[in-house]
C-alpha cells in the first residue's frame, strides 16, 4: 500500500529540483511530515572509446568540497528521454558522441527523501565532437582503462554511487571481473 498524501506545500523550487513538505499517512496509521526533494531523473553514461578504456571525468563538486571521479552526467531536461539525456550530457561534458547506447539499469541514489533516477547507460562507436561545458562545470575528461577504474574503487579514489554501480554493470556486461580479471568460465 502506497502511503496517502494529505498535503503538499513547496518550500523550494530550484533549477534542477523542487522540495516539499509532505504531510502523509502511513500503512502502520502514522501521519509525519517528510521533506522530499522532487527531481526529474538523471543519466549517467559509461563512455567507451575501445573495448578496454573508458572515459571518467575528473570534476570539481561544491557540496563536497573537491574535485571527485564521475562518469558523464546530467539532468533529463523537460520531455527529453533518459537516452537522449544521455547523448546529449556525452556531448557536453566529454566532447564525443556515440553511435550505440545501451541501458545497464537504474538506480535511487538516495530514496529516504528524493524522488531522483539515474537511469545507466554504456556509450560504445565514439565520436569526436565539441566539448559544451556548463558555466559551472569544471571537468577534465581522462581515458582509463576499465580495469583501472575497478581498481580506483577498491582505492577509494571513486566514491560517487552513480559511477561505482555504472563500472561494477559494465564489467559485468563485458564480462569481467569486479576486481579486474576476467570472469572464470565455471565460477
Amino acid at each position: 500500500m502506497a502511503a496517502k498524501i494529505h498535503e503538499k506545500k513547496l518550500l523550494y523550487r530550484g533549477r534542477v529540483f523542487d522540495f516539499t513538505l509532505e504531510r502523509i499517512t502511513l500503512e502502520n496509521d502514522e501521519t509525519i511530515d517528510l521533506e522530499v526533494i522532487r527531481h526529474p531523473g538523471a543519466a549517467a553514461i559509461v563512455a567507451m572509446p575501445d573495448s578496454e578504456t573508458i572515459l571518467l571525468l575528473h570534476q570539481y563538486r561544491h557540496a563536497v568540497g573537491g574535485y571527485i571521479w564521475e562518469v558523464p552526467a546530467g539532468t533529463v531536461d523537460g520531455g527529453e528521454t533518459p537516452e537522449r539525456c544521455a547523448r546529449r550530457e556525452l556531448i557536453e561534458e566529454t566532447g564525443f558522441s556515440g553511435r550505440s547506447f545501451e541501458k545497464l539499469g537504474e538506480i535511487t541514489p538516495v530514496p529516504g527523501y528524493s524522488d531522483e533516477r539515474i537511469h545507466l547507460f554504456l556509450a560504445t562507436g565514439l565520436d569526436q565532437e565539441t566539448q559544451r561545458l556548463d558555466r559551472d562545470e569544471l571537468i577534465r575528461v581522462e581515458a582509463v582503462s576499465l580495469k583501472s577504474a575497478l581498481s580506483m574503487i577498491d582505492e577509494g579514489r571513486v566514491q560517487d554511487a552513480k559511477t561505482i554501480v555504472s563500472l561494477i554493470l559494465t564489467a559485468r556486461r563485458l564480462g569481467v571481473d569486479i576486481r579486474g580479471g576476467a570472469v572464470p568460465d565455471n565460477p
